[in-house]
């Protein structure tokens, strides 16, 4: 299965919650609301949960296997990074008052 699309919905730089993802699979699957979230050991990503009657989060969808998380968890963090570094050019490039 190829990931064929990452699309950064919500960009945070103020919580845990860094940013929302929606990625495509094979131009045919989409899965919404993937977060990328820091956690104590730097950034990971998390999948749609729901919460369950007993207040427990339950992964709506989630990979199979620790290798095509690992696939994912790479292209969506490496999609963030790309986000956060045009984010970051886009206010270096806007002129300060002092130079107006």
């Amino acid at each position: 299965m190829e990931i064929s699309d990452i699309v950064i919905r919500k960009l945070t730089l103020e919580s845990k919650m860094k940013a929302i993802v929606s990625i495509t699979f094979d131009h045919q699957f989409v899965v919404h609301d993937v977060k990328v979230v820091e956690g104590n050991n730097g950034l990971f990503i998390a999948m749609p949960s729901r919460r369950t009657p007993e207040g427990e989060y339950k992964d709506i969808v989630h990979p199979i296997n620790s290798a095509f998380r690992d696939q994912i968890s790479a292209q969506v963090l490496a999609k963030y990074k790309e986000a956060i570094d045009q984010l970051s050019q886009q206010v270096a490039d806007i002129p300060s008052s002092d130079s107006i």
